[in-house]
């Protein structure tokens, strides 16, 4: 029973200790690519603390970030549990949330409480049978789950475009071609005492219950994970749409469901540590803007960290149940 405890404590510490180690080479190599540009990459890090988390308004920018990565990251995780690689979150947000934005409008007019769960119901359907369909080539067809998945994104990108900017175009629409809107009293307000959208709160909860599914019940066959994992992903998509964007449009295909795929991995599929480790991800995000303001950085650098952190995580999966101090003693 010793042995037994003494062997889970091992296989935490390693867990925790391989990506926190991973995440700092990525902090160092990030560091002299910076000096390489002329920057100071003290001065860098410390922007990107102070536009992720020094304030009040930098965690509230966080914490929106860290919302749709919570369930991005769970499209990715919960098929692993049944041994898939799912990397097409992205086209069941786009999709997820495309499906919230015509509910919302063709439902204008009833119930807003209504309308508000069929939009989050709808949008979890759609991206669920979405990924559904890459577990279902997988188990029918002998498919490869990762290739189809991403191609599966850029049909739904695709079919996205074309509805957006096409039949279901809102004529007000000019510059920015958009769905009508779904009217401020179909929009989805703000957790209790914070200016943070409800899809936070969706998150955790999803990813507590994930956990719960994992851990205690049978489930974990391919087409269930895919369902659920999708689901989570449409939800991001719809909550995106009824609480930040109002209408379907491009700026609902923001890299959520690639930025998840490197929660995921960095919290090596495990629900529950997806939620700190969407936050820190959330966090990197939202300091863009600071290094843009500050130094004149384009406001994508903190992609080149993100970049290098997946790398370096990808590269670690090497290291698991191969350092000493994490091997299981001789008895």
């Amino acid at each position: 029973m010793a042995s037994d405890r003494s062997g889970q404590w091992r296989h935490a510490a390693e867990a925790l200790v391989i990506p926190i180690g991973a995440l700092a080479a990525a902090m160092a190599v990030f560091g002299v690519f910076m000096a390489a540009l002329g920057q100071n990459p003290l001065e860098i890090y410390a922007l990107i603390y102070k536009g992720a988390f020094a304030s009040a308004f930098s965690w509230q920018n966080t914490l929106s970030r860290a919302a749709p990565l919570i369930l991005t990251a769970l499209c990715v995780a919960l098929p692993a549990q049944a041994g898939l690689m799912v990397i097409g979150g992205e086209g069941a947000v786009v999709l997820g949330g495309l499906t919230a934005a015509i509910v919302g409008h063709l439902l204008s007019g009833a119930a807003p409480a209504g309308v508000k769960v069929a939009m989050a119901l709808l949008g979890m359907l759609v991206g669920g049978l979405w990924i559904a369909l890459a577990g279902a080539l997988r188990q029918y067809r002998g498919v490869n789950e990762t290739i189809s998945s991403l191609l599966l994104t850029y049909v739904a990108v695709a079919l996205f475009n074309h509805v957006v900017e096409g039949p279901l175009r809102d004529p007000s629409s000019l510059n920015k071609p958009s769905t009508a809107n779904i009217g401020d009293v179909n929009m989805i307000g703000n957790l209790p005492g914070l200016d943070i959208h409800w899809g936070l709160g969706f998150g955790i909860v999803f990813c507590i219950a994930m956990h719960v599914l994992v851990r205690d019940t049978t489930y974990g066959f391919a087409l269930t994970a895919c369902v659920l994992g999708g689901a989570a992903a449409g939800l991001a998509g719809a909550v995106e749409v009824a609480a930040v964007h109002g209408s379907a449009n491009a700026s609902l295909i923001a890299g959520y469901g690639y930025a998840g795929i490197l929660v995921a991995f960095i919290a090596r599929q495990n629900p529950l540590a997806i939620v700190p480790v969407a936050v820190l991800v959330g966090g990197l995000s939202a300091s863009g803007g600071m290094l843009q303001r500050r130094l004149d950085l384009p406001d994508a650098t903190v992609l080149v960290l993100q970049g290098i952190a997946f790398m370096l995580i990808l590269g670690s999966e090497a290291l698991y149940g191969r350092l000493k101090p994490f091997r299981a003693r001789a008895a």
